[in-house]
């Protein structure tokens, strides 16, 4: 067998050069500019930051008289502590500490809850199920079911709890340092099974689950990005609104806390739905060229170009530079 030198080798021999540049060019296919726009069009037509403070706001009314009464149920059977749970899990400390306490622990061997009071629960837990729901609606164009979905969002809040189950036990793990980042990361694969699942779930089996994966992936990756920024920001955010508003103060940190959640959530189902569609047209053959990306690159660069110097001749007329003097 002759062996070529590197100069005179076939494009062919250079199977990992090719390898890489395929790999490169696969990475920056989704960075093309109307890709880009399609994401952020579709995001504005879902009104996604008027949605993520809507869910937030409908989860803060359900999830937190939920927290209240399971706190009250577990304390009461067993040794379980979700304010301390919570405290432990984002390095809690100070004023906001103590609020934390406050808010979820009061008393919680005497709490009594009414018929009404339960009533009050479900209802909220089911608004938010529905706004949820509208989400998955809004992004996948699908027609409303409201209240006729009501079974499946029953469903969703018992995943809902086995979720939050599995994540306390990952969370029970020692999480400082570096533990923290592993139990943070074998999250991830448990969050984007949920995700997917919701989606399924409360679009009534509408979406099938293979073209949600994107969404669960890029929903998972982004929480848990999150979940490990929360853990430097939390801490400060909850004893600043603790030391401010006391009590309630604990509320307002933790809608800012959900609202950024939520608004992975909302980023994660457009940025979902726009790769479920690109991946179709890939399928059915529909492939750009290999150079698209510095093409449209390269046409936004000069269009950005020729409307700054069309400002600055603008500019220019309407400002002229006196003349210099004799």
């Amino acid at each position: 067998m002759i062996i070529l030198p590197p100069s005179e080798r076939s494009p062919e021999g250079t199977t990992a050069e090719n390898r890489g540049r395929r790999l490169l060019r696969a990475l920056t296919f989704w960075l093309r500019p109307a890709f880009t726009l399609r994401v952020l069009s579709r995001f504005q037509r879902i009104a996604g930051f008027d949605r993520s403070m809507a869910l937030a706001s409908s989860a803060l009314t359900a999830l937190v008289p939920l927290a209240i009464l399971g706190a009250a149920v577990l304390t009461s059977v067993g040794s379980y502590d979700i304010a301390q749970h919570l405290v432990s899990r984002y390095g809690l400390t100070g004023e906001g500490a103590a609020a934390v306490e406050s808010l979820f622990a009061p008393d919680q061997e005497k709490a009594d809850v009414s018929v009404v009071g339960v009533l009050f629960l479900a209802v909220s837990a089911l608004s938010f199920t529905r706004a949820l729901q509208r989400l998955f609606e809004q992004t996948w164009e699908l027609r409303s079911l409201s209240v006729r979905n009501t079974r499946n969002g029953l469903g969703w809040l018992l995943s809902g709890a086995c979720y939050m189950g599995v994540s306390g036990l990952i969370h029970s793990l020692p999480s400082e340092g570096r533990a923290h980042l592993v139990s943070t990361a074998a999250e991830v694969p448990v969050t984007a099974v949920f995700l997917v699942w919701s989606g399924v779930l409360l679009s009534a089996r509408r979406v099938a689950w293979r073209d949600l994966i994107p969404f669960g992936v890029t929903g998972a990756v982004a929480i848990g990005l999150y979940s490990v920024g929360a853990t430097l920001y939390l801490p400060r955010l909850f004893n600043t609104s603790a030391q401010r508003y006391g009590v309630v103060g604990a509320v307002f940190a933790m809608i800012s806390a959900l609202f950024a959640v939520m608004l992975c959530i909302v980023g994660a189902s457009v940025v979902g739905r726009e790769v479920r569609d690109e991946l179709t047209r890939i399928a059915h053959g529909e492939r750009t060229p290999d150079d698209e990306v510095r093409r449209q690159w390269d046409a936004m660069v000069d269009q950005a170009r020729s409307r700054w110097r069309t400002a600055r001749g603008q500019v220019t007329r309407r400002h002229p530079e006196p003349p210099p003097d004799d």
